[in-house]
C-alpha cells in the first residue's frame, strides 16, 4: 500500500503567529521540529496500517521546512518546488492507495486560524465554483484527478469542518482553535498521538473518499492589490470579475491547477 502525504505548518499543533512559519525568524526552528513531529507520526501510524511505501510532499512555503534526518527510513520526500501545477500535491500518481494532510489551515477569508490563508497572502478569497475554497479545496480535488481517496487531515478546527464537508467520512484531528490574533491549542505531544492512532485508524477502515469532480470548473481570486489583479488579467482565457477580482473557467480540472499556477506567482 502506497500512501501520499502533503504537509503544511500554519495548522500545526501549537502555531499562532507567521514569526513561526517563516525561516526567516529564531521563532521558526521550534515549529519546523513540530511539523516535522507530526509527519513522523503520520508515517508511523500509515506504517502500522500497512503501508509499504511512503512519499512525504514538503509543502510549506520554501517546500524545504523538514527536518529530513528525523524522518523514518521507509519514507521518501519530495522537496522544493518542481514548478508542476500539481504543487502541494506532487509526487502523488494514481497507484496511491490514500492521501493524508497534515498541518493544514483555514482558508483565506477565514478568522478561524490566525495564519488563514489560501495559498498566497495576496488573495483575499479564492472561489471555486462560486464557493470559498481552501488549499485542501484544491489539493483534494488534485488527489480526485487521481482517483485517489483523502482519507486523514489535521489541522485547525475549521479547516477540519471544510474537509469533512467535502470528503464525507474523512478522519479529521483538530489542532487548533483560532480568536482573532490567538489561538486555543492542543497539546503537541497530544497532537502527535492522535495523528498517530488517527492515520492508522483511518488507513485500515478506508475512510474518507473521492470528491466529485465533474466540470465545468470556475475560480475567482480576489486580489488586494489592483496591481495584483492588473498582471493576472493577461492569463490566457482570465477575465475580470468585479473589483480586483480575475476569474478563469474549464471544463478540465487540470487546466484550473494550471491556471493557479501561474495567476497566484
Amino acid at each position: 500500500m502506497k500512501v501520499f502525504i502533503s504537509a503544511d505548518i500554519e495548522g500545526t499543533a501549537g502555531i499562532t503567529h507567521w514569526d513561526e512559519a517563516e525561516c526567516s525568524h529564531a521563532d521558526y526552528a521550534d515549529f519546523r521540529a513540530l511539523m516535522t513531529g507530526e509527519v513522523v507520526a503520520a508515517c508511523e501510524g500509515a506504517r502500522a496500517a500497512g503501508a509499504t511505501e511512503i512519499l512525504v510532499k514538503d509543502a510549506h512555503d520554501s517546500g524545504r521546512n523538514l527536518i529530513v534526518d528525523q524522518l523514518p527510513d521507509y519514507v521518501r520526500i519530495m522537496r522544493g518546488w518542481s514548478g508542476h501545477p500539481d504543487a502541494m500535491m506532487f509526487g502523488l500518481a494514481p497507484d496511491f492507495a490514500a492521501a493524508i494532510y497534515t498541518g493544514y489551515h483555514a482558508k483565506a477569508g477565514s478568522e478561524a486560524n490566525p495564519l488563514a490563508h489560501t495559498t498566497t497572502l495576496r488573495i483575499s478569497r479564492l472561489l471555486l465554483n462560486g464557493e470559498a475554497a481552501s488549499e485542501f479545496t484544491v489539493n483534494a480535488l488534485v488527489a480526485a484527478r487521481y482517483g485517489v481517496r483523502s482519507t486523514f487531515l489535521s489541522g485547525d478546527a475549521d479547516i477540519c469542518a471544510d474537509a469533512s464537508a467535502l470528503v464525507p467520512n474523512i478522519s479529521t484531528f483538530a489542532t487548533l482553535e483560532g480568536f482573532g490574533r490567538a489561538a486555543l491549542l492542543v497539546a503537541p505531544a497530544r497532537a502527535r498521538a492522535a495523528i498517530r492512532d488517527g492515520v492508522e485508524a483511518a488507513l485500515r477502515n478506508k475512510a474518507g473518499g473521492v470528491p466529485e469532480l465533474s466540470g465545468p470548473h470556475e475560480i475567482v481570486l480576489e486580489f488586494l492589490n489592483p496591481t495584483d489583479t492588473f498582471g493576472a488579467s493577461w492569463y490566457p482565457g482570465a477575465y475580470t470579475h468585479g473589483p480586483r477580482a480575475i476569474a478563469f473557467a474549464a471544463a478540465d480540472f487540470f487546466e484550473i491547477q494550471r491556471a493557479l499556477r501561474f495567476l497566484l506567482q
